[in-house]
């Protein structure tokens, strides 16, 4: 059985982020993570477009009355996690979605786990 296209708004959302660099889309938990040059910066979840963001970069997302991405497991613990919904604006054009996009990207680089050395023989 071939796999299941994604959704539109995954193709819609990699067409927005191709300006910014190498994109690749993985399906995840029932959706989508999104990759700009290895970087995971945002996911599709409940047809929903969220981008990464931190502490230091959420403030202009709630300004724009975006929302976090929460879910509630089946036990009925909900869990927020550090990803707010993309502004309507944002998803008009490349252009529109990439001062949204570099925040993400920027807080994916403050995030980053350094690379493990391994110990030389």
């Amino acid at each position: 059985m071939a796999p299941k296209p994604p959704p539109e708004i995954v193709s819609y959302a990699q067409e927005l982020f191709a300006p910014l660099g190498t994109v690749r889309i993985k399906a995840m938990f029932g959706g989508w993570g999104f990759y700009v040059d290895d970087l995971f910066i945002a996911l599709v979840a409940w047809d929903t477009l969220y981008l990464k963001a931190d502490a230091d970069s959420q403030a202009p997302f709630a300004a724009a009355g975006c929302q976090p991405f929460r879910y509630t497991q089946p036990d009925g613990r909900e869990f927020v996690m550090g990803y707010w919904s993309a502004p309507d604006e944002a998803l008009d054009s490349p252009a529109a979605m990439e001062p949204w996009a570099r925040r993400a990207i920027a807080c994916a680089l403050r995030k980053r786990k350094p690379a493990k050395r391994h110990p030389m023989p």
